[in-house]
This record gives structure tokens, sequence and C-alpha cells, in this order.
């Protein structure tokens, strides 16, 4: 293990705990990152960072270059938080009403921002490391809105590496996963319209509820019966909207879906499939269906040699024990997916406590909160991972 960089992190990890909370008390959501920006900003350029803002709306892209070499890296770090009204009664809770940093966008720019000091001061790497703040993850794409801008002209990198903490693993323990290790994400609007009536007198409406609860019901036998059971995919109706009386036969429903999977064919298959039953099921009962498909997040998938680097890192910082090599997938959805498209890399977890400790709450839960104890480690990972990729 890198007992020396270790001690090193966690002798500052005071002053990036006082940070971290800092963030977590003044939440901004997608794209109103504005104050956290601007701290960042002000942070790398004090170390010596050419700083580029204003990419993507309000992510930055700090730039070091040391030595001759000829490797460029690129750590990424989301900044956003979600609207979600505080529990947790911290000290350090959110001083915004009904925004909080419930997804741990604090602690991940806080460790960027540890190793972005070390680095800085104490460095050992030849080439050119690219610190990527990243706006609006939570559903934005500020991903896309930073590559849309030029990220990757501007600042060309070999590799691209982030990392998210977990909770429900062991605090500080590192997992990683090579291929599709996030789902992709879609988000589908039905609108269904019939015909109105007296609910005494059905057979001279066109009831769209009965056809929604039919596509309802549907849309289950498409995971299992069109996608081939070894692969993961998910359909699920999260709202159906319609009517107000109990006599009265409405004009319209509406459906709300979330669509996932862990592979690009099987993301592009339930497109077909979906569309396809809720048209026939539509005619059927004689409604019509408009389906609004929004695209959302792509599948995540870590590349091979970019994943065995990033392993080789976290077994020498942490040792095997601590070391997840192969971790399941996530059916949730990130947007760092959209970066791993445009160059190679690896997204990775952090344990951010199991159990009945405080931080096994899951993310997204308004009594959620980062665990400070990942800052020394997260940071110690960074920093070791640029040493070895610069050289």
């Amino acid at each position: 293990m890198s007992t020396l960089l270790l001690d090193a992190l966690n002798q500052k990890a005071d002053a990036f705990i006082s940070l971290r909370r800092d963030i977590h008390r003044h939440p901004e959501l997608a794209f109103d990152e504005h104050r956290t920006s601007a701290l960042v900003a002000e942070k790398l350029q004090s170390w010596g960072y050419a700083v580029e803002r204003g990419l993507g709306g309000t992510g930055l892209v700090g730039q070091l270059v040391r030595g001759d070499g000829q490797r460029r890296l690129g750590l990424r770090a989301d900044m956003d938080a979600l609207p979600i009204h505080e529990a947790t009664g911290l000290p350090h809770a959110s001083c915004h009403a009904g925004v909080m940093h419930a997804c741990g966008h604090d602690g991940h720019t806080a460790m960027l921002l540890a190793a972005a000091q070390h680095l800085a001061q104490s460095g050992d790497f030849s080439g050119t490391l690219n610190l990527i703040f990243q706006p609006a993850e939570e559903g934005g794409g500020g991903a896309l809105r930073m590559m849309d801008d030029g990220l990757f002209e501007k600042y060309p990198c070999d590799a691209v590496f982030a990392m998210h903490n977990m909770p429900g693993i062991p605090q500080g323990r590192l997992v990683l996963r090579e291929g599709a290790a996030m789902a992709s994400s879609d988000y589908v609007t039905v609108t269904l319209t019939g015909v109105g009536g007296h609910g005494a007198m059905p057979h001279r409406a066109a009831d769209p509820v009965v056809a929604a609860a039919s596509i309802v019901m549907a849309l289950q036998t498409v995971v299992s019966r069109n996608i081939d059971p070894l692969q993961m995919a998910v359909v699920t109706v999260g709202a159906l909207h319609a009517g107000k009386a109990n006599n009265v036969i409405p004009q319209s429903a509406t459906l709300e879906l979330s669509v996932r999977a862990l592979d690009r064919e099987v993301r592009t298959r339930l497109e077909q499939r979906i569309k396809a039953l809720i048209a026939a099921q539509a005619a059927s009962f004689e409604v019509r269906a408009q389906i609004d498909w929004r695209p959302g997040y792509a599948v995540l998938v870590n590349t091979p040699d970019e994943t065995a680097f990033a392993r080789e890192v976290a077994l020498e910082l942490v040792g095997d024990e601590r070391v997840t090599l192969q971790g399941p997938a996530v059916t949730g959805s990130e947007d760092f997916a959209f970066m791993l498209e445009r160059v190679p890399g690896s997204y990775l977890f952090i344990g951010n406590g199991d159990g009945d400790s405080a931080g096994a709450c899951m993310v997204h839960n308004p009594g959620y909160d980062f665990n400070d104890a990942n800052l020394p480690i997260g940071a110690a990972y960074w920093a070791l991972l640029a040493q070895r990729f610069l050289v």
C-alpha cells in the first residue's frame, strides 16, 4: 500500500473536509453551479493551474503541464446538487430549502481538489493533467454540453477517469468493472387519446384508462419475452394520469416510462418493441397513442486497458483486501458515459459505508451525506493514478 501518499493526504484532510462541507451547505442545481465553479477556479488558480471557465455553462477545466511527457490525462468530478429538501439535521446541512447534495458531488469535487493541490505541490509526473469539473450530471447532460463546447478539442486526453461514492459498500473500498458498468436511460411519455363520455355508457366512449391499464401490463412482457434472459433490461411505468371523477370516462390518459439497458443493442430492441406494443394495444382499444421518446444517457462502458490500469492503481493504494476487481453492473445512469464514447477510460466506485453506518444511507435520499473519511482515500487515488499515468 502507498502509505506515504495516504499519510500525506490524511494530514490535509481537515481543510478539505471543511471545504466539502462548505460546498454541501451551499448546493446548486444543474447549470446554476456559479458559486461552486468560482470556488473551484480560485483554488486551482492559487495552486498554479491554468483555468478555463464557462465550458458547458458552469463547467471548468484546470490544466497543469509538467516536464516533457507527451501523455495527457483527464480526471472528472461533478458539481451539481439535487432538488431535494435535506433532512440530515447536520451542522453543515443545506442552507437552501429544497436543494441538497444528495448524491455526493460535493465530495467528488473536494476529492479532486485535494488531489489537485497535492499534485501541484508534491506531484512527481511528466505530462499534461486536465482536471474536469462538470456541471449538471443529474439529468442535465453537462458532459455533452462541455463536449459541445470543445472540451476534448481544447484539452485532448489519452484517457479519462471518474469516481462516484456508493452507499452499501464498506467505506473506502474501491470497486472497478470492465465493460458495461452503468445502464442507459431513456424517458418516454405516452399520451392516449380516446373519446370521453359518461361512466354509465362506456359503449359510447373509447376509454383511454382501460387502454392504459392494458399497456402497463403488456409492457411487463417486453423484458421477459423480447430480451435475452442473460441481458439486463428495465421497463418501469412510474406514472399514470387520467381522469378526475368516478363517473366520467376521460378523453385522455398519460403514462411516464423509464427504460434502461446495459447493452446498446438491447436498448435499441427495447425502443422497437415498446413502440410497437403501445401502438398495437392502443389500436385494439380504438384509441390513439402519441409516443414521445426522449433518449437519455448512454450505456457507460469502461474500456479494458484503462480499467486494468485503474485496478493496478487501486491495489497499490489500498491493497487487495479493499479492492473489488470486477464489481456488479449498476442500473443507474451517468453522463460520464458520453465522455467514454469519445475517450477511453474507466469509472469506479468508492464505498460510502455499509450496515448501520450513516454512510449506508442511499443517494438521492434526504438523509444522505457524503462520508468525509473518503476524502483522503479518493484524493490519494487520483494523485497516484496521475503519477502512474503521466510518466
